[in-house]
């Protein structure tokens, strides 16, 4: 559907009806997204090649693939690739609205909060 480049990566819209969208997240070696909030949707990570770490509230956890996360609507998190390889998840976001608008960032390593 379409992509969107970002300082920690890219992202690219996979499917997107009502209230879902898909997405595949490609994390750089070394990169990692803003520790983040969203009011309007839950978020399901899967990670498809890679290991990632990922914060949930504080609660960090180590995934590899096909290893599956839930992130609830308002919880913080992020994704972080430590390894030297890119970080491929697949997001599935489930909500009322999937705007990219709807990210409270609380830490940014890119200076967008």
């Amino acid at each position: 559907m379409y992509s969107e480049e970002r300082p920690w990566g890219r992202f690219e819209v996979l499917a997107e009806e009502g209230r879902y969208k898909v997405k595949r997240l490609i994390v750089q070696p070394g990169q990692r997204i803003s520790y983040q909030s969203h009011r309007s949707r839950s978020e399901r990570w899967t990670v498809v090649s890679g290991k990632a770490v990922v914060i949930i509230e504080d609660t960090r956890s180590h995934l590899g693939p096909g290893d599956v996360i839930a992130i609830e609507k308002g919880e913080k998190h992020r994704l972080e690739n430590r390894e030297d390889v890119p970080l491929v998840v697949i997001e599935v976001q489930l909500g009322d609205y999937l705007g990219e608008d709807d990210i409270r960032r609380y830490v940014d390593d890119y200076d967008r909060c």
